[in-house]
Order: C-alpha cells, then sequence, then structure tokens
C-alpha cells in the first residue's frame, strides 16, 4: 500500500432540487443516534449572499425510506458556511434539536423536538454545545457577519460596532434548561493575553468555538484586522468554561481550521515556528508544543474532523485548478492518505456564498455527510466509507 492512494467510495445525494439543501460546518455530525434521520436545511437564495430576510427551512430527511424530507422549522439567523448552527442536542440525540433563530432584530436559539413539534426559546444563540448537552458558549454574530461575511447572521445590529476591541462583550456561555447566562471572558480580555503592538487600531472578533470531548476546555479563533487591511490574523486561544485559565497557543497569520483530537490535543491547519511554510500540527493544550503532521502527505489546509474512534482524519480540500475539491481519509497516526472522491464546484459558486464540502462522521465513523456542487446544485450527499475503516 502506497502513502497516497484513490478509493472512491459509495456516494448517494440524500436531497433533490430545485431548492438547495446543505448543513453547514464540519466539526458536528447531522445523524441522528438511530443513524436513521439526517438534518439539512433548504434554500431558496443559491448562487448570492443571503439576506436577514432570507428563510432557511430545518429539514429531516428519513435515510430509510426514499430519504423523504420533513420540514420541522424555519430560521432567518443562517449563513452559508456554518447554517444555523443546527445540531441533535447531546442529552437527546434521538428526539431534540438546536438551532440558532431571529425574533425580529433579536438571535435566540431554539430546542424543538421533531417527534412531538413541541418546542422552547433560549435567549442567545449557541455557537458550540457542551458534549452532555447541558450548557452552550456563544459570540456576537452580528460582529462576525461584518468582519467575515459567510459566517455570521445578517439582520441583527451589532451593539459593539465602532468599538474595536469591545470591553462589554466576548464569549457567553448558556445554561441550554434554563438560559441563565454569563460573560466569560471579553473581547478586550482575549486581546490582553501576550499584548501584540500589531493589534493597534485593528478591530477583534471571535469565532470557531469548540468544546472538547470532556468539556473541560473550549477554544475559539481570536482574530483581527489591520485598518485598511484586507486579511485577517488569527490566535488560538482555550480556556475553562467559566473563562479561568486562558492559555494562548498558537499565533499565526494562516492559522485556520481545526478539531480536538483528545481533551488535551488540538489538531489544526498552522505554521510550526520552526518553518516557514503551513502544515497539520498537533497543539498541546498546556504547553503549546507543535508537532507536524503527515508532512509531505496532508499539504492542503481543509476541514478537518476525527473518526469517533480517533483512529481516523477526515478533511477535504478547496478547489484546485479544475476547480475539484478532494475528500480525503488519512488513517492515524501514520497513514495512508487515501482519497475517497473529488467534486467539481462550479466557479459561480465563490465567495460567502461557495460550496465547500465541510465533510462530517456519522456517529459510528462509517459513513460521511458532505455538501456538494458537482450535479449543479447544491445537495447533501452521504458516502460510505465502511470498507475503508473497517467498520
Amino acid at each position: 500500500m502506497t502513502d497516497h492512494i484513490t478509493q472512491e467510495a459509495p456516494i448517494r445525494r440524500v436531497t433533490d432540487g430545485p431548492a438547495s439543501h446543505f448543513f453547514g460546518y464540519y466539526e458536528k455530525t447531522p445523524w441522528d443516534a438511530t443513524g436513521r434521520f439526517l438534518l439539512a436545511l433548504e434554500v431558496d437564495c443559491e448562487g448570492r449572499p443571503n439576506t436577514g430576510g432570507d428563510v432557511a427551512r430545518v429539514c429531516l430527511i428519513d435515510l430509510d425510506v426514499d430519504n423523504q424530507l420533513q420540514v420541522v422549522g424555519e430560521t432567518r439567523a443562517w449563513c452559508w458556511q456554518q447554517g444555523c448552527m443546527l445540531r441533535w442536542l447531546p442529552s437527546h440525540p434521538k428526539d431534540r434539536i438546536i438551532h440558532n433563530a431571529r425574533d425580529g432584530g433579536r438571535l435566540m436559539s431554539v430546542v424543538a423536538d421533531v417527534r412531538t413539534g413541541d418546542t422552547y426559546r433560549l435567549p442567545l444563540p449557541v455557537y458550540a454545545v457542551s458534549p452532555d448537552g447541558r450548557w452552550a458558549v456563544t459570540t456576537n454574530f452580528a460582529r462576525i457577519n461584518r468582519t467575515r461575511p459567510g459566517y455570521g447572521y445578517r439582520g441583527v445590529p451589532d451593539p459593539g460596532e465602532g468599538d474595536l476591541c469591545p470591553a462589554d462583550d466576548g464569549v457567553t456561555w448558556m445554561d441550554l434548561r434554563s438560559g441563565e447566562h454569563r460573560m466569560i471572558a471579553t473581547f478586550a480580555e482575549i486581546a490582553a493575553l501576550a499584548p501584540n503592538p500589531a493589534t493597534d487600531g485593528a478591530e477583534h472578533w471571535i469565532n470557531h468555538l469548540q468544546i472538547n470531548p470532556d468539556g473541560s476546555r473550549v477554544a475559539l479563533l481570536h482574530r483581527w484586522r489591520a485598518p485598511g487591511g484586507s486579511g485577517l490574523n488569527t490566535r488560538l486561544v482555550t480556556m475553562d468554561p467559566d473563562g479561568s485559565d486562558p492559555r494562548l497557543l498558537a499565533g499565526d497569520p494562516a492559522f485556520s481550521h481545526y478539531d480536538w483530537f483528545d481533551t488535551d490535543h488540538i489538531f489544526a491547519w498552522s505554521r510550526h515556528p520552526d518553518t516557514e511554510a503551513s502544515s497539520f500540527v498537533l497543539i498541546a493544550d498546556g504547553s503549546g508544543e507543535m508537532d507536524v503532521v503527515a508532512p509531505g502527505l496532508l499539504t492542503n489546509n481543509g476541514h478537518c474532523s476525527f473518526s469517533p474512534d480517533r483512529r481516523w482524519l477526515l478533511t477535504d480540500t478547496y478547489p484546485d485548478a479544475d476547480r475539484q475539491q478532494a475528500l480525503i481519509l488519512y488513517q492515524w497516526p501514520d497513514g495512508p492518505r487515501i482519497d475517497v472522491g473529488h467534486f467539481y464546484l462550479p466557479p459561480e459558486l465563490a465567495g460567502e456564498f461557495r460550496c465547500d464540502l465541510h465533510p462530517r462522521w456519522s456517529r459510528e465513523g462509517t459513513q460521511v455527510c458532505i455538501d456538494s456542487a458537482h450535479e449543479g446544485t447544491r445537495q447533501v450527499y452521504v458516502l460510505d466509507v465502511s470498507e475503508i475503516v473497517g467498520g
């Protein structure tokens, strides 16, 4: 077996046009606990930035009954890249979902029982949900929309607009039963971790929050843009769920997608301090020590996540010169790299409304779900990788 092989996995489309369907980001599963039902969003505004008035329909796909699609809700708090943070509530993975929504100019989250139709509202939107489903962390989605369109929500004001680094806004913790919430770290506090003169006069924001597997640490990306600049700078920060013990682990303009490998290590696209080249690295949460992973094999930034048993890494690539996106499995820790599919991205889908694959694992680690437009419209696909991973 060579270090880099191609083994196409069986694939099936589970949604159909003319509407567009997608799930969004890569770090959570759309499958319920039974493996029968899959979550997705349905929209009618393909090929352009969405507005605050565009509705996304929350859908349940029955994989056992001809991919029958049932609309179980709707939201105006969504974006092309990350959807509405839709997921199964970890405490009730067979019947309850949680997603962000908007009531006028106010963002919130909704918990819905897809069997009974019962719902309740929480006072804030969610970004990352704890593994036990009891709490979440969140940040200012309106600020993200201004600073990085495609990742935040339109239709709501940013109360901190004009304040480059607010001391009264940042990361908030919320109880998912009572709605009780409290701020655990402000933009100003996070920026003050190892202050960087390069941030003088820059506007700061936070995104890509993720909670480690046992719920003991929260990771986030602290980002800023210099005055008049178009690029962004990034630092990786972790902290306890109450905001204590903040740690600055990495500060690299190229720092990008990441996933918790275990409770103490983060796998990410970054640049090792001893090299000039970006690569995937494994970062120790305690010390910040970095090790390069799979040099020469995993050479492209991608949306990376680990199988439930941590034996396989799943990632993808952005389009190459032929507009092909690769879907990749990498056997941890030494390979091989296996390309399980290549998908054409139409050039008209670009910028904030591009269609990244955003690959996501099934709960048992034998299937992968992607968003793709390779057949002409943005739809949801499921690949069977059981023969490859040995499931």
